[in-house]
């Protein structure tokens, strides 16, 4: 559901979240990226960095600078409403293997699901996918748009560690992990790209409010890209949304 009008929720004293509304929504989405938009255009005194989320952005700003009050009043003459666009500004296509040996969990999340592996991979690689927000660790992209047949309840315990490029199913939701961390998400699949290194400027190669496509690849294509990232070559294609 979408707010007739947004929240104002403090986290801290130096932070003020603007809450948009209570659901995964890409109409929520787009809400949350055009504030934040608006917000970098109008530079208000006082102001940090932002963080957007499925549903909300968090503003982080100095209250010996500027108000709460001041911050929300500055807020609300920035009217993102009718600055939203739900048009991604770019179009990537993300290589991905879902070869078992790099998809360490595909036969058991699609056997959860009732289905073999290869129509999992089918099924996810068919679909598109809009990147909601980086969140729980540094490049971890959360992704909407997982076909329904694909949802899949998180599991009761995490799993080890994942493996860097992991990509994940969970709760409805698609993810591309970075770095090995240990989650309650199910691997089906490997991407070789790297969608955070510190030796890019900037960091992070996809943005909130873009959107992604998987193209499925062999184990041996796997490694061969892995090879090219390492040394870094960015293998995603990117395209400028019309």
């Amino acid at each position: 559901m979408i707010y007739e009008r947004p929240r104002y929720l403090d986290a801290g004293e130096s932070a003020l979240v603007v809450e948009f509304g209570d659901s995964v929504d890409p109409a929520l989405n787009v809400l949350v990226l055009a504030l934040e938009s608006a917000l970098r255009r109008a530079g208000p005194k006082g102001v940090g960095e932002t963080v957007p989320t499925y549903r909300s952005l968090m503003i982080h700003y100095e209250p010996l600078t500027v108000t709460r009050a001041e911050l929300v009043a500055s807020l609300e003459s920035l009217s993102p409403r009718e600055s939203a666009s739900p048009t991604a500004k770019a179009r990537w296509r993300l290589p991905c293997c879902y070869a078992p040996e790099l998809a360490e969990d595909i036969a058991l999340a699609a056997h959860s699901l009732g289905m073999t592996g290869e129509r999992l991979a089918e099924l996810h690689a068919g679909a598109d996918y809009r990147v909601y927000m980086y969140g729980f660790a540094p490049g971890w992209c959360y992704l909407g748009g997982l076909p329904r047949e694909l949802a899949l309840p998180r599991r009761d315990t995490p799993r080890g560690p994942t493996p860097q490029g992991a990509v994940l199913i969970g709760g409805g939701l698609s993810l591309v992990a970075t770095n090995p961390m240990p989650t309650g998400w199910y691997v089906i699949g490997r991407t070789p790209e790297r969608l955070f290194s510190l030796d890019r400027n900037p960091p992070i190669l996809i943005e909130p409010g873009d959107a992604i496509g998987f193209d499925p690849i062999d184990a041996r294509t796997f490694w061969a890209l892995e090879a090219r990232a390492a040394s870094g070559e960015t293998l995603a294609r990117r395209d400028e949304a019309r």
